[in-house]
């Protein structure tokens, strides 16, 4: 009788602990959080002005345009990474006008903020918090992983007609649960009025912890989106004017692929937009052979009567 007593107390109590951690787990959920009734947001898309949009413009606001938007770019590094990282150096983030690394511990062999800090999360906070903190008249910020590559100008062209004064959180937009956000490794951009709320609510450690909850374990796009939701920022997917996805989870080389066999009758019409804006997991020959089809190559006397010329830095040594 005493055994099914303490049987019965032990039950109990399991169960007990068990009810405690299923409460925990919905409070820290960001679909259950404060203030999300009033926040309610349809997932929209932002997509790239068409060639009609363009053409209605005037010479001197095209040029006031394409004036205006210049890209911040935040790489976040590390040296286990060098190589990848030094690919990025030499190919890619020559085409930001403002490109700067954020390392986990300082290298010898390459230029970087050291952040001394090994959680990622953190680090993303605290890189993120550096280019606030340093923005000048830089109003959009493109934040990176070494591995992926990104084609500056087809971002710029994206973000032509839109105002960095709006809280704009743009990329390649998935959902877990609830949750929509901006996948990391396709690259993330926000404008200068999201990164502003963003630091701002950095300083809530109840809406956005810098160590990730025991119970409620994120990974770092996954909690920049929480954060960013406490702040009225939802992810936006960022599409051409057909409505094509212009920020790739994928290399080019898997996307050819998968259309070759998804898509055999018409493969690059299958495979991605003429203006995307990046592609992931690139090995760094593959920078390479990306900086020389995109920049290099050209076929002679052809003219692909662009409306825009987005030109580069002043003093940049970009292809």
């Amino acid at each position: 009788m005493l055994a099914e007593g303490c049987s019965f107390v032990k039950g109990a109590a399991l169960g007990g602990l068990f009810c405690l951690v299923l409460s925990l787990l919905a409070s820290f959920s960001p679909s259950n959080q404060p203030g999300s009734e009033e926040r309610h947001h349809h997932h929209h898309h932002v997509q790239a002005p068409s060639n009609d949009e363009l053409k209605r413009l005037s010479d001197s606001e095209a040029e006031e345009l394409t004036n205006q938007v210049r890209v911040y770019c935040v790489i976040m590094v590390q040296p286990k990474v060098l190589v990848h990282w030094a690919a990025a150096v030499d190919t890619w983030s020559k085409h930001c006008d403002k490109a700067v690394f954020y390392t986990s511990e300082s290298s010898k062999a390459l230029e970087a903020v050291d952040l001394s800090e090994k959680d990622d999360w953190a680090r993303l906070r605290k890189a993120l918090k550096h280019a606030y903190e340093h923005a000048g008249d830089f109003r959009w910020f493109y934040i990176s992983q070494p591995t992926t590559f990104a084609i500056i100008e087809n971002l710029k062209y994206l973000l032509l007609t839109k105002d960095p004064s709006e809280p704009f959180y743009i990329g390649n937009a998935m959902k877990s649960g609830e949750l929509e956000y901006v996948a990391y490794d396709s690259g993330i951009v926000l404008s200068y009025e999201a990164l502003r709320r963003l630091v701002g609510v950095f300083q809530d450690s109840d809406k956005c912890p810098m160590r990730g909850h025991s119970l409620w374990m994120l990974s770092e796009d996954k909690q920049l989106a929480v954060c960013l939701k406490y702040t009225g920022v939802f992810a936006e997917n960022g599409e051409d004017a057909h409505g094509k996805g212009l920020f790739n989870g994928k290399s080019i080389e898997m996307l050819i692929k998968d259309s070759m066999k998804n898509n055999p009758q018409n493969v690059v019409e299958g495979c991605c937009s003429d203006m995307a804006v990046t592609f992931s997991g690139m090995s760094p020959n593959q920078m390479q052979v990306m900086m020389y089809g995109i920049y290099r190559l050209r076929p002679f006397g052809h003219d692909f009567h662009d409306w825009l010329t987005f030109n580069p830095p002043e003093g940049s040594e970009n292809d």
